[in-house]
């Protein structure tokens, strides 16, 4: 055999397939949208990590550290910049207020000018915002009028908030913590910081995961008006093509369904990249030209389609015999074998098997073993599905009317009712598998707050130079806070420079000193020594002694203002502050301090807020912003995430989400291809005096008891794969039967929702009409 007649062959059925009338053109655009589907979201899963490292190139093309202990000198290519991030309802607003030193001063990526005082430039998004309704609060935060906008390279997605203020006055403020001079933007010192293996085998898992059910998709897509193209092929037996000749030519008329799935996936990958920019999924947003695919990505899938869409078509054609009279599918098949079915999912689990108990400490897990033990698992279930549907459906007995006529349809067609929820069934597995891992290492990567949640809700940091007392009095008029206290502290050395012992200092009026000490009595003037602390100095606590607020240290000259311990001092129990601390050292109300000292103290208030009253943050932010755009605004919570963490959980339920309406449209295609080549039964049926409501019932049946057994086979492979990858992570095995069922769920409501869209096409095949041929 040689290439010539391969080559002949597989023309011949690429032409048939375009010339071959109404059903071949028919079949080509199923296979084709089915093909394209899978791969336009191939495609996009291959462009998340040039999407993912884009956005990490911005974010470090604009860093801009404001925190250090040094300070560049004034020259005429710096800048002084100050962080006023803010939060508006849940979303995070990246700003800055910045003032150029010089003519050589740097620009930030994507401005094109440092904009004047009482200017800023904004973030499309949010130039977008604050000419809506909804953003009528966040405008009274920023006072500024828009002279432009930021453009793409200084953001890291299209729906990011973000500004840049111009302000003046900047360098009085230079604290090396939210104020600070610089001469660039960018990461100076990239970290190098060792990546953690465990959730480097989450990511890992997430897109095994999530492609798996995509290459099962479009091998389904293969096979789409399989039996109607067999039927024809009948016809060149007939003109005298013998059987190897027929199989290349259904080959060709493959390979040309799949070409065109290759320009409709790339018609659909444009166009889904293109809208990609327009949308925000779980605060994740990214520009278009962000969603590049490796170039050798590409190629890889260009090939591999085809290849595979070959290769299936010729795989199913084995188990047909198509002779010039006909194609024999009605004789009985040969049972499936059980044996080489379980043969993938134990060799996935050997795969693995050397990596338990390998946990975050021992180094990486082998990406090669991980990923091969976990595409077995996941090809297991698709072996063992159609093996469980024939046995299951083989044992089913009789009924009512449309119970019968399903399951009569399921034993004559297994396979093809198998390979409609292969995809679902794979998802899900994958799913409950992943939910199980996040499940299970969820409290490494989470930890309790040590604020007290139940006292306060948010902390205001308030500059130093601002009363406290004032501030704290606003907050208390805001509506929404029910109680605002402020508390000031520092430092008290026992020498100006370089002190070898070290005490801390409390300020605040009486009523706020109560908040983090038990007071015998209390009046402006009176001084405190705490007791009970977490870091008692009773050294410094001496009468007469001297001490210093604000010491100075080698590299960091400090105020170094004196202040003599009083006779009168008192002392005080130390209690749990907000933050959950004994606090130690001194307290002080604000009549003791020397002058000059009320300065050198880092200041906050701490708000109590009526939860009933809407958007009763944003408007303690408000207030916040009215008092200093510089004061940060902070709002509790009782646990923390880690961001990585969160990102990768973020990405498996937005590429989750992408993968089940593709599977769920592939559903609807493949429910509609079996109606269509049923339609002359079905009209027979109706003909016949059937009831729609019967043969409507029919098909749901016929797609509840494979999704049933589907979704059976999914739970049990990935409460395996589940258990198997958390003691991989030396994490105790843990079934979340709530993630479990809520997975299930999801892959049982898309088939639902298929079943109930198929319906309308179904009763408008259940026409006598129907039965018209030519």
């Amino acid at each position: 055999m040689n290439v010539r007649q391969w080559w002949r062959d597989l023309a011949m059925g690429a032409r048939f397939a375009f010339t071959g009338g109404r059903e071949g053109w028919v079949r080509m655009l199923l296979t084709g949208v089915g093909v394209g589907l899978g791969v336009a979201l191939l495609l996009l899963t291959t462009a998340v990590p040039n999407a993912l490292a884009v956005r990490h190139e911005r974010e470090e093309a604009r860093l801009d550290y404001t925190y250090g202990r040094t300070t560049q000198p004034r020259a005429d290519d710096t800048f002084v910049i100050a962080d006023t991030d803010t939060t508006f309802r849940q979303s995070e607003v990246r700003g800055r207020l910045v003032e150029p030193e010089g003519p050589r001063a740097p620009l930030p990526p994507g401005v094109g000018r440092y904009p004047g005082v009482g200017e800023m430039v904004v973030s499309p998004a949010l130039k977008s915002l604050l000419a809506s309704d909804g953003g009528k609060l966040l405008r009274k935060r920023l006072p500024y009028r828009i002279v432009g906008t930021i453009g793409e390279p200084g953001l890291v997605g299209s729906h990011e908030l973000a500004y840049y203020a111009g302000a003046q006055g900047l360098a009085a403020r230079i604290d090396h913590s939210q104020v600070n001079r610089l001469d660039h933007y960018g990461d100076p010192a990239p970290s190098t910081e060792r990546a953690d293996p465990v959730l480097v085998l989450l990511t890992l898992v997430v897109f095994v995961v999530l492609l798996m059910p995509v290459a099962v998709f479009i091998a389904a897509a293969a096979r789409f008006g399989g039996e109607r193209r067999d039927r024809r092929l009948a016809a060149l037996r007939l003109v005298g093509s013998d059987s190897r000749m027929t199989r290349r030519t259904a080959a060709g008329e493959a390979l040309a369904g799949s070409l065109l799935g290759l320009v409709l996936g790339a018609v659909f990958f444009l166009a889904g990249r293109q809208a990609a920019g327009s949308v925000e999924i779980l605060d994740i947003s990214v520009f278009p030209s962000y969603l590049n695919p490796s170039p050798l990505l590409v190629v890889l899938v260009a090939v591999a389609v085809p290849a595979a869409t070959v290769a299936v078509t010729l795989l199913a054609l084995r188990g047909v015999v198509i002779e010039p009279l006909g194609v024999v599918r009605a004789a009985r098949p040969a049972r499936r074998r059980l044996w080489w079915r379980l043969l993938l999912p134990v060799a996935g689990l050997a795969m693995l098997a050397p990596m338990l108990g390998q946990g975050r400490d021992q180094g990486n897990f082998n990406q090669y073993l991980v990923s091969g033990g976990v595409i077995l698992l996941l090809v297991g279930v698709t072996a063992l599905l159609p093996w469980a549907v024939e046995t299951v459906v083989a044992r089913l007995g009789s009924g009512s009317v449309a119970w019968q006529l399903a399951v009569r349809r399921l034993q004559l067609s297994s396979g093809t009712a198998a390979r409609m929820v292969n995809g679902i069934a794979v998802a899900v597995a994958g799913a409950i598998a992943l939910q199980m891992l996040f499940s299970g290492v969820d409290s490494v990567y989470t930890t309790q707050s040590a604020n007290d949640v139940s006292r306060a809700q948010m902390q205001v940091s308030v500059p130093s130079g601002i009363p406290l007392a004032a501030a704290a009095r606003k907050f208390a008029r805001t509506p929404g806070v029910r109680r605002a206290e402020g508390l000031a502290g520092g430092e008290l050395g026992d020498s100006g420079k370089d002190p070898r012992s070290s005490g801390e200092l409390t300020v605040g009026d009486c009523r706020a000193l109560r908040e983090v000490a038990a007071l015998p009595s209390c009046r402006d003037g009176d001084v405190f020594v705490l007791e009970g602390g977490q870091h008692d100095t009773p050294q410094l606590a001496r009468s007469g002694r001297t001490l210093y607020f604000d010491p100075s240290y080698s590299g960091d000259r400090g105020a170094e203002i004196a202040w003599t311990v009083p006779r009168s001092m008192k002392r005080a129990r130390s209690v749990e502050d907000p933050t959950n601390v004994r606090r130690s050292g001194f307290l002080m109300t604000p009549g003791a301090l020397p002058a000059g000292a009320a300065r050198t103290l880092y200041q906050y208030v701490y708000l109590s807020l009526d939860e009933s009253v809407p958007e009763a943050k944003e408007y303690a932010r408000n207030t916040a912003a009215e008092i200093s755009p510089m004061a940060d605004a902070a709002a509790w919570a009782s646990t923390e995430q880690s961001k990585r963490f969160t990102s990768i959980r973020t990405g498996l339920l937005v590429g989750a989400a992408c993968v089940l309406a593709l599977i769920g449209a592939s559903l609807l295609v493949s429910q509609l291809e079996q109606l269509r080549e049923r339609r002359k039964l079905l009209s027979a049926l109706v003909a016949f005096g059937t009831r729609r409501r019967t043969l409507g019932l029919s098909v749901l049946w016929q797609t509840a008891v494979p999704i049933a057994l589907g979704l059976l086979l999914a739970t049990t492979v990935g409460l395996t794969l589940g258990a198997v990858l958390l003691r991989m992570t030396s994490t105790p095995v843990r079934v979340d039967w709530a993630s479990v069922l809520s997975m299930a769920g999801a892959g049982a409501a898309v088939v639902l929702a298929v079943t109930l869209l198929s319906m309308p096409p179904l009763f408008r095949l259940m026409r006598p009409d129907g039965l018209r041929t030519e």
